[in-house]
C-alpha cells in the first residue's frame, strides 16, 4: 500500500522524506501554505505534490549547505549542498501547481559584490571551508561564476546519478545558481514547467543537462538570468577523465524570455554532446537563439545537432556557433585560448559538426543575424542552414555587433549579417558560404 503524507504531520521536510525512505516509497503532498526550509536530500519511488498557492522557500545562510562532492562548471569537486538533491536515486516525481523559491537574493548580491571589486580568492568562511577540501582551487579552469573564489553556489535542483525524474506543472524561481541540474542521470522528462529567475541574477541558468542521457524538455517557460535550456558535459581534463556525453535531447513547444542563450549547447563540451533534437519552439527578447559554444581547453565535440521552426522576436543574435566563448578566460590564459592563430591541436581541442538548423523566422534582430565562428585548427564544419528568414530591428533598437556573442571583441565588425570565420562545408539557404561571409 502506498504511503500518503502531508507534510504538516512532520517537524522538518526532511523529516518526512527520510519517514517515505524508510517505507520503500511514496508521497509527500504540500498544501496551501509556506514552507521554510534548508536542503532536502530525496530518496527513491518519491512523489511530492506541491498544491496550489504552496511555496518552499529555502534559507539563504551559505553555512547551511555543507559541502558535497559535484560536478560545478563542469569540473568534479565539493561546493554547496544543492538545496535539493538526489542521489543515485530513481523514480523520482514532482509535480502540482505550487512554486519551489530559492531566495535567492542574497545570493547575488553576494556574487554581484565579489565580482564588483573583482576578488580572485577565498575569503568568507563559508568559501575556506570548501578551499580546505579543493585544495587545487587556484589552478583549475576558469569559469564564469569565479570558482577561484570558492563561492560555489548551490543549484536549486540536483540530481546526481539518477533515473527516471519527472518535473511537471510546477514554478521554480529565484534559484542561487543553475536553477535545475542533472548530472550523470538518465530518463527525464520536464513539462509544463515555468522557471523564473531576474535577468540580471548572474549564472541562473534555467535547465542544465549534463552529462545525461534520454530527456525530454517540452511546454516550458523559461524567463532567467543566464543560459535557458543549456547542455554540457564536463570541462577540460576533468571533463575528459570522466568522459560521459550529454545524448538524445529533445526540446519542444518552449517559449523562451529573457536568457543569455535560448538553446545552449556547451561551453563544457569535454564529454561531448550529441542527438539532439529541437523543435517549434519561440523565443523573445532572447540575448541569443540559438547558441551552440566552447573554446580551447574545454574539449569534446558537439554534434547530430537538428533545430528546427524557431521563431524570435528582437533576439541580440538568432544563430550563434562559437568556439571563442571568453567568459571564465582567465588573463594568463587568453593569449593561447582567444588567439586568432592557428594553435596546435591537443585532446582538449573542441569541435562542432553535424548540425542542421531549418525554418528560422527571426524578426527584429538587434545586432547580428549570425555569428558562426570556429578554430582555425579546427573550423566549425558540416553545418547546414535552410529556410533562414531573418530582418534588422529599427536603428534606434540596434546594439553594437560585439553584443553577438562574448568573445571580448574578437571578430566584431560593422557587419550585421551573417559573420563566418573558419568554417568548412557550411550551406545557408542553398549556398555555400565561404570565409568572412
Amino acid at each position: 500500500m502506498e504511503i500518503i503524507y502531508n507534510t504538516e504531520e512532520f517537524p522538518t521536510i526532511q523529516k518526512a522524506i527520510d519517514s517515505i525512505r524508510e517505507h520503500n516509497g511514496g508521497t509527500l503532498i504540500f498544501p496551501k501554505g509556506e514552507y521554510q526550509t534548508t536542503a532536502i536530500t530525496l530518496c527513491d519511488n518519491l512523489t511530492i505534490v506541491l498544491e496550489k498557492e504552496s511555496k518552499l522557500i529555502f534559507q539563504d545562510d551559505p553555512m547551511l549547505y555543507e559541502p558535497i562532492w559535484t560536478r560545478w562548471e563542469g569540473v568534479e569537486c565539493f561546493a554547496m549542498h544543492p538545496l535539493i538533491y538526489a542521489e543515485n536515486a530513481e523514480n523520482l516525481t514532482i509535480i502540482g501547481e505550487g512554486v519551489i523559491d530559492g531566495n535567492g537574493k542574497n545570493w547575488w548580491k553576494k556574487f554581484a559584490e565579489i565580482e564588483q571589486e573583482d576578488r580572485t580568492t577565498p575569503r568568507e568562511d563559508y568559501e575556506l571551508r570548501l578551499a580546505k577540501l579543493n585544495p587545487d582551487y587556484a589552478s583549475r579552469t576558469g569559469g564564469g561564476a569565479r570558482p577561484s573564489t570558492q563561492f560555489l553556489r548551490p543549484p536549486l535542483l540536483q540530481f546526481w546519478k539518477s533515473k527516471n525524474i519527472t518535473l511537471e506543472g510546477i514554478t521554480i524561481q529565484n534559484s542561487p545558481f543553475w536553477t535545475v541540474h542533472t548530472v550523470y542521470s538518465e530518463n527525464i522528462k520536464l513539462n509544463n514547467l515555468t522557471i523564473y529567475n531576474p535577468a540580471d541574477a548572474i549564472n541562473t541558468d534555467a535547465i542544465d543537462i549534463d552529462s545525461s542521457r534520454e530527456v525530454w524538455i517540452t511546454n516550458c517557460l523559461l524567463d532567467v538570468g543566464d543560459d535557458a535550456v543549456t547542455l554540457k558535459s564536463g570541462s577540460g581534463a576533468d571533463g575528459l577523465r570522466i568522459n560521459l556525453p550529454t545524448e538524445n535531447v529533445r526540446v519542444e513547444n518552449c517559449k523562451i524570455l529573457a536568457s543569455h542563450g535560448g538553446i545552449a549547447i556547451g561551453s563544457e563540451t569535454a564529454g561531448g554532446i550529441k542527438n539532439v533534437e529541437v523543435n517549434n519552439c519561440l523565443f523573445e527578447g532572447t540575448q541569443r537563439g540559438v547558441r551552440l559554444k566552447s573554446r580551447r581547453g574545454r574539449g569534446g565535440t558537439i554534434e547530430n545537432i537538428r533545430l528546427k521552426n524557431l521563431e524570435m522576436n528582437a533576439c541580440w543574435c538568432p544563430i550563434v556557433l562559437s568556439m571563442y566563448f571568453a567568459p571564465g578566460v582567465l588573463p594568463h590564459e587568453e593569449e593561447v585560448i582567444l588567439s586568432p592563430q592557428r594553435q596546435a591541436q591537443t585532446p582538449t581541442t573542441p569541435y562542432i559538426q553535424n548540425v542542421w538548423i531549418e525554418n528560422i523566422q527571426a524578426s527584429n534582430v538587434r545586432s547580428t543575424a549570425a555569428f558562426i565562428v570556429g578554430l582555425p585548427e579546427a573550423p566549425i564544419s558540416k553545418v547546414n542552414i535552410t529556410d533562414f528568414d531573418w530582418s534588422l530591428a529599427n536603428s534606434e533598437d540596434l546594439l553594437e555587433t560585439w553584443n553577438s556573442e562574448a568573445t571580448k571583441g574578437l571578430f566584431h565588425d560593422e557587419n550585421r549579417g551573417i559573420k563566418t570565420i573558419n568554417v568548412n562545408k557550411l550551406t545557408i539557404n542553398g549556398e555555400e558560404v565561404k570565409e568572412g561571409g
